[in-house]
């Protein structure tokens, strides 16, 4: 059985947004050499995500709405109880959960096996500054 391990690094300028890095994943199993088996994708911070989906714009905006709606951002301590020790980010620890924290993608043949218009994505909740995302490699 064989390993590889990446990290990828990530500095969103905006607090929210998200990043197609179906590309240097994919660019990490070719290196791996594994023609059968298993990439884990993970982010490695508690206010980022890794999730698949389609890559459409439309989608990611309203995702971005839909979940300020469900966790608006506040940094107020009234709102969450987070906020009192200090952290502005409550909000984007509950949009951590719902997303998502990893992926696991079946490697065939030394690709991707996807499904249609499946595509992976970096989520950020709290950015600003340098997150990290795991991208491990397994199998033959």
């Amino acid at each position: 059985m064989r390993s590889h391990t990446e990290y990828l690094t990530f500095t969103l300028p905006d607090r929210v947004g998200f990043v197609n890095i179906t590309r240097p994943v994919a660019d990490a199993v070719q290196k791996s050499g594994v023609r059968e088996g298993l990439v884990l994708v993970n982010a490695m911070h508690i206010t980022a995500s890794v999730f698949i989906n389609d890559d459409e714009s439309g989608l990611h905006a309203d995702y971005q709405k839909w979940l300020e709606q469900l966790a608006p951002f506040d940094p107020s301590p009234a709102r969450y109880a987070h906020n009192r020790t200090g952290e502005d980010n409550a909000d984007a620890h509950l949009k951590r959960q719902v997303m998502g924290r990893e992926v696991v993608v079946a490697i065939t043949g030394g690709q991707l096996d996807f499904g249609p218009w499946e595509q992976i994505f970096y989520g950020e909740f709290d950015g600003r500054r340098p997150k990290r995302v795991l991208v491990k490699v397994i199998g033959e």
